[in-house]
């Protein structure tokens, strides 16, 4: 099973958390930026319905894929203060 981890940093004259390399948006306190993730980590792993997906790799190549509601991560919040 995939684990998505969520990093709390400073960001942009503020706090945020970051997912791989991708940020969100800033929040003017750590504890604003905690919360934060760990309400995105726990709607992460709710079940959602079965769905078809389409998307285009790094080869500009088309996929089409059945995407299980309840094929869902397991997520963590990681804290570096």
């Amino acid at each position: 099973m995939t684990e998505v981890t969520y990093t709390i940093v400073e960001h942009d004259g503020g706090w945020a958390y970051k997912v791989g390399d991708t940020f969100s948006e800033t929040f003017p306190s750590h504890d604003a930026a905690l919360k934060a993730a760990q309400r995105a980590a726990g709607e992460q792993r709710l079940p959602g319905e079965t769905e078809g997906i389409v998307y285009e790799d790094k080869q500009a190549v088309w996929h089409q894929e059945l995407s299980s509601g309840d094929d869902r991560p397991t997520t963590r919040v990681e804290d570096a203060n």
